[in-house]
């Protein structure tokens, strides 16, 4: 379990960049995402084909990892997009609505009871969402996209949890962003058609931001997040996925002096978040260790 906290958290320091080379990043956010998929697929196919430890799919697995892409690919693009209409911080902080998406809709597709902690600690976080968009309607378009994001992000943990317990998850890493590069590949010419964009390739600036992001905050992200799946359940993991809006929310104050743009009720919605993941690594924690003492 110790192992699997320590996995997550570097995934989600990774992912604490991803807003800022959002932003750095100039190219139209389906764009981005389609770059991004190009680069990590075209790495995870060589370190597969390098290490020959691919595992044999069934049709019907590779269908749910497939899919699975597809809701992958979607909730980066509306991310980036959230990150183009409003500001790093604004995007950062509706990902944090993930934790009550996953709250509600963990037991209705497990088909397990819900947990009233796990919906009171979700709701813990609407409130400072709350706290922090009631100041400035002007983001009001960003806000909806990334809450929708957030939505998205909510469905990949849980289905990947199953994934990852009949799946290695290097395997399961491959084909679901191959599927999601493969969607958003057909995707592209119908988003472009509906938000054109002034150019397509990547200068060189960009191209380096795109390396940075596919390898080190998707590739290795990517795989220490699947890893600790098979210890930790979706909601934990998406509630601490929570602090990726502090580590990159503190770097877009530090760049791009986001600060200068937020009020007082900025910092008590990102306090109620931040109180929110605390609370839900404690009680984890007390119970792994009442099943240690069981001997369970």
């Amino acid at each position: 379990m110790r192992k699997a906290f320590l996995q997550l958290h570097i995934a989600v320091f990774l992912a604490g960049f991803t807003g800022i080379l959002g932003r750095l990043i100039t190219l139209n956010e389906a764009l981005l995402v389609w770059y991004r998929l190009l680069i990590t697929v075209i790495v995870l196919w060589v370190i597969a084909l390098l290490q020959k430890n691919r595992q044999h799919i069934t049709p019907a697995s590779m269908v749910k990892i497939v899919g699975v892409g597809f809701v992958v690919a979607l909730h980066w693009v509306t991310f980036y997009a959230s990150i183009k209409y409003a500001n790093v911080s604004i995007a950062l902080v509706c990902f944090s609505a993930t934790g009550v998406f996953t709250a509600i809709l963990e037991p209705l597709i497990m088909k397990r009871p819900f947990n009233r902690i796990e919906l009171l600690l979700g709701l813990l976080v609407i409130a400072g969402i709350y706290c922090i968009f009631r100041f400035d309607p002007q983001y009001k378009t960003g806000i909806v996209i990334g809450l929708f994001s957030a939505l998205l992000a909510s469905l990949f943990p849980i289905f990947n949890r199953w994934l990852v317990q009949e799946h290695k998850p290097e395997t399961v890493t491959l084909y679901q962003l191959s599927g999601g590069f493969l969607f958003l590949t057909l995707l592209l010419p119908v988003y472009l058609h509906f938000f054109p964009t002034n150019y397509w390739l990547p200068n060189i600036k960009d191209t380096v931001w795109l390396l940075v992001l596919g390898l080190f905050c998707t590739v290795l992200a990517f795989n220490l997040a699947m890893n600790a799946l098979k210890k930790i359940s979706a909601f934990t993991a998406n509630l601490t996925y929570n602090l990726e809006p502090v580590y990159g929310i503190a770097l877009a104050f530090i760049i791009y002096r986001e600060d200068k743009m937020l009020s007082g009720n900025f910092y008590i919605g990102l306090l109620l978040i931040l109180l929110s993941v605390v609370l839900q690594t404690w009680l984890v924690y007390k119970s792994h260790k009442r099943q240690v003492a069981s001997g369970k």
